[in-house]
């Protein structure tokens, strides 16, 4: 019987005009560009400030960039996931509000939260869909709003993160390309280091917690350091072992933009020199579940049939994977 796997068919990026850099960032809390460049790595990020937009709206302009470009009616999407850790609301999910404004009337869809491994893990859902042969076209959206639940007095976790989406069209195939392989991992132990204290089921919303600013990202640096580098290493050097790839096999890698460090680091752990890898950590810092489709978008044009492709990524919680793709078409 003959394999079906999920190929990515197209993508689409989309960031906010503002741009919020370090200069700017300095008159805000105690910082420097040089301070920022020098432990993080990023120059400026993009914030979402239009009155009355949310994650939604981000993801659903980079869905109707993504329909439009690869020429598909947006009645024929029977899937949309949105993978964010900054949904609108609670309920109804960011999912179906993309798909209401996007126009995708016969899709249904459903968030996934997994932090910064988001996409990673919303890419395997969306596979496993497809290669069911129940569906023909999913849509993958990488969204987070991070200046919704960013303290921009915290000199520690400001600097970090930026706001962005990407879409990618997956499509069923019997040939070798798409989705190959996948190594996942979560270790709730570390949610301690990297979480959102308040506003969930176990610390409900008072005025205690906004008080004590509980509604905002949390983050043991040096922690979650350490053992990003570990774990994001770990599952891309198994990735390539498992299938046999040697770093002159891998076209591109690309790592979730958190840290310039933690990029360079991994980078070579899998013995890549710096030109095979995405990084635009510097000018749109940590957009969350939207990093590693962002650089798929940014770097298309290079990208040919048949490039190994492997991504990585560390999450809050925690949450770490890897994945092995070939590329399924000449993106010039």
């Amino acid at each position: 019987m003959t394999k079906i796997r999920a190929a990515i068919t197209g993508v689409q990026g989309y960031v906010p005009d503002y741009v919020l850099n370090n200069e700017e960032l300095s008159t805000m809390v105690e910082t420097s560009d040089e301070w920022i460049m020098q432990r993080i790595g990023i120059r400026e990020r993009r914030i979402l400030r239009e009155e009355g937009k949310a994650t939604s709206d981000l993801g659903a302009r980079a869905v109707k960039g993504l329909l439009k470009k690869t020429n598909t009616d947006p009645k024929d999407i029977d899937l949309i996931i949105c993978a964010t850790i900054t949904a609108d609301m609670h309920f109804p999910s960011t999912a179906n509000l993309i798909a209401h404004k996007a126009g995708l009337v016969n899709s249904w869809g459903f968030d996934l939260s997994a932090a910064c491994s988001g996409f990673v893990f919303g890419l395997e859902s969306a596979t496993n869909f497809i290669e069911s042969g129940r569906y023909k076209k999913v849509i993958l959206v990488g969204a987070d709003m991070m200046s919704a639940i960013t303290d921009y007095s915290d000199r520690t976790t400001c600097p970090l993160f930026g706001d962005g989406a990407s879409a990618v069209l997956l499509e069923p195939t019997t040939e070798e390309f798409g989705v190959m392989d996948h190594i996942f991992g979560v270790d709730g132990s570390g949610a301690k280091h990297l979480y959102m204290k308040a506003g969930g089921s176990l610390r409900p919303s008072s005025h205690e917690t906004i008080d004590n600013k509980e509604h905002f990202v949390y983050q043991e640096g040096q922690a979650v350091f350490k053992v990003a580098v570990q774990k994001m290493a770990d599952v891309s050097v198994e990735i390539m072992d498992r299938n046999n790839m040697k770093s002159e096999d891998i076209a591109w890698f690309v790592p979730h933009q958190a840290n310039m460090r933690i990029i360079e680091a991994v980078a070579r752990r899998m013995g890549l020199e710096k030109e095979k890898v995405m990084i635009n950590i510097e000018r749109f810092g940590n957009t969350t579940a939207a990093t590693i489709p962002l650089c798929l978008w940014e770097w298309e044009p290079k990208l040919k049939k048949g490039d190994n492709i492997v991504l990585s990524a560390f999450g809050g919680g925690f949450t770490w994977g890897s994945i092995y793709l070939k590329w399924a078409y000449d993106g010039s």
